[in-house]
């Protein structure tokens, strides 16, 4: 039965001072609690959630599931729309979310992302629609998935609606953040797929980045976005290269 419910906007951080003020804003209308959960940051970013007038908690960062897991026990309300400090809601996801919250009908609602490199809007090459659940009952589910990427796990039995309107990301202002931030990435994601049991090889080091290259910038279109389509597909392709050789290099170790 539809029912009117309260949101509770989940947002974590770690030095988004350049973020933080544009997401905060794009949610002001459809939140009746927001609670940035913080890794210490060492820039503005504090500052700015208390000139907001936000809740400001901070947390030791122990991973990206364990952390979105702690954050929203922190959360006022059971219903939680949960974002990143670099992500914003556009206009159509605004409205979206305020019919929702008062004809709450399902366990959780998926939006698609829409993602910015480089101040570029991508809209190929697997980058959209990206789809995301990012507002649900928390009473239905759990943080999961395998560190770095983590996603919104609900219950087997649960209900999900996709909503229009994007979910705004700006990933990364320059190539070099995008290449620092994937050799960080790929040492959790390696670590995390030992920790699951999953073991690399010469032949997955040498095919799984040139299949994924072909995936992204040929049958997903990549080359549509131009410059940074080719960029973006190059540099996910060196991910998975650097994933497979860090687990490697994690196996010779034990």
């Amino acid at each position: 039965m539809p029912k009117s419910v309260q949101i509770s906007v989940v947002i974590i951080a770690f030095n988004e001072d350049r973020n933080i003020g544009r997401c905060l804003d794009s949610v002001k209308e459809i939140a009746d609690d927001i609670v940035v959960v913080d890794s210490f940051s060492k820039d503005n970013t504090e500052e700015i959630c208390l000139e907001k007038n936000v809740r400001f908690i901070q947390h030791p960062f122990e991973g990206h599931i364990e952390q979105k897991n702690w954050a929203i026990t922190q959360a006022k309300h059971q219903y939680i729309l949960s974002l990143d400090a670099d992500e914003a809601l556009d206009e159509q996801l605004i409205s979206e979310i305020s019919t929702v919250k008062s004809n709450w009908t399902h366990d959780g609602y998926s939006m698609n992302r829409l993602n910015q490199f480089c101040g570029k809007w991508i809209r190929h090459g697997g980058w959209y629609p990206d789809k995301k659940l990012r507002l649900w009952d928390s009473s239905k589910g759990k943080w999961g998935g395998i560190n770095p990427h983590d996603s919104f796990q609900l219950n087997e039995s649960s209900t999900i609606k996709h909503i229009q309107g994007d979910l705004l990301h700006y990933t990364y202002y320059e190539v070099n953040e995008h290449i620092k931030q994937i050799n960080y990435f790929t040492d959790i994601a390696a670590q995390a797929y030992y920790n699951k049991g999953k073991r690399s090889d010469l032949l997955k080091i040498y095919i799984k980045p040139k299949l994924l290259f072909l995936k992204m910038y040929l049958f997903k279109l990549g080359f549509l976005d131009g410059y940074y389509g080719w960029i973006i597909a190059r540099n996910s392709a060196h991910s998975t290269f650097l994933k497979y050789v860090k687990l490697r290099e994690i196996q010779r170790r034990n």
